[in-house]
Parts: structure tokens; C-alpha cells; sequence
């Protein structure tokens, strides 16, 4: 498992995945999961690791939800991460078949994002303003991020160490005071050691 972690952590300090798509209406451009496969593609042969995504159906209270998981294996060890999307059955000019396949473009995306590390705080759905609605989109994102384990604490350890930003860390998961403390401490150790440097 260390040597899939480290691979992982190599993939997300490399890995940039483009904005390929423009909303007229907002005026911003987009990452969706296909930019995301697309630039780990590269990746894949190099360090002898595959990455796939699958999807599960949900009911929470009587809203349909889609669970995403995208997984990073080496064939004999595996790493997963997982986003939760609620299904809108309300959006307007929309068939069922498209409501869902919006939720399950969505919550890929965020899975591969938890997974590889890809901090969207630049990305339209984070910071354009339409009013109330996109409160209520933040707050959704909020919710849907996981909380992290201790695994996720160790591996998030050595991709600061590796290198990585706190702040893509946060963006991805809800964290415990003792852990965000502990990785602020990293955190500013390797500020430290990149200074001596």
C-alpha cells in the first residue's frame, strides 16, 4: 500500500487537468470528469496503476442521490474516494434521464477530484453568484465532502510533504480540529524546509 500512496501523491502534485468547457451565461470555463480522465491518462502506463469510476443509486429521505467512487489501483492495492450528489428532479427543461445523468457527471467529477486532489475553488459552480441558489449549492458541496479517516490524515500528510497545498486538502474534506491542526504543522515544516533549501 505505501507504494500506491506514493504513486497517488506523485499523481496529484503532477496532475493538471484543463478547463475545457465555457458557460456563456456565467461567463466562466469549467473542468468536467472527462478533462479529468483524459489528463490522468498519461499516468496510467507510467506508474503501472489503472483508475476506474463507479456509481450507486441512493435514497435519503426520499431524494435520489448518486454515490460516485473513483478508485487508483496497482492491481494489488486500492485507494478509493467518494462523492454524493443529490439528484434535482425539479430542474426545469430537463427529462429524468438527463437530471440523473447531470447528477452522475457532477458527483464523477467530484469523486476524481476528491481522489486526485484538484481543487475547483477557481471553477464557476464555486465562485459565480446567482443569488440564493448558489448559497445553497455551497452548502450542498459542504455537506457531500467527506470526513476524512486516519488513512486519508496519513496519506494527506505526505502529499503536503511531497509538496501538495493545504488548502486543496481542505477543499476535499471535512476535517477534525486535532488533524487540521496537526497538518497545519506539516504544513508550515515544509514552508520551513523549502526555505532553508
Amino acid at each position: 500500500m505505501k507504494e500506491l500512496t506514493k504513486t497517488l501523491a506523485t499523481i496529484q502534485t503532477e496532475l493538471k487537468a484543463k478547463k475545457s468547457s465555457y458557460n456563456s451565461f456565467g461567463k466562466y470555463y469549467f473542468r468536467k470528469s472527462e478533462d479529468i480522465l483524459e489528463a490522468i491518462k498519461p499516468f496510467l502506463l507510467k506508474h503501472g496503476v489503472y483508475v476506474t469510476v463507479s456509481e450507486k443509486y441512493l435514497e435519503g429521505n426520499g431524494v435520489p442521490i448518486m454515490e460516485s467512487v473513483a478508485t487508483i489501483s496497482d492491481g494489488k492495492d486500492a485507494i478509493h474516494a467518494t462523492s454524493i450528489v443529490g439528484v434535482d428532479l425539479n430542474q426545469k427543461g430537463m427529462q429524468t434521464a438527463q437530471q440523473f445523468g447531470a447528477a452522475s457527471t457532477y458527483g464523477k467529477k467530484y469523486a476524481l477530484g476528491n481522489l486526485f486532489l484538484i481543487d475547483d475553488t477557481e471553477d464557476a459552480d464555486a465562485t459565480n453568484n446567482h443569488g440564493q441558489k448558489s448559497n445553497v449549492v455551497n452548502k450542498i458541496k459542504e455537506a457531500a465532502k467527506p470526513i476524512m479517516t486516519k488513512t486519508q490524515f496519513d496519506k494527506a500528510k505526505e502529499y503536503i510533504q511531497a509538496g501538495g497545498k493545504l488548502e486543496a486538502i481542505e477543499a476535499k474534506y471535512k476535517i477534525n480540529t486535532q488533524h487540521l491542526v496537526d497538518l497545519k504543522k506539516v504544513n508550515n515544516e515544509q514552508k520551513a524546509d523549502i526555505t532553508k533549501a
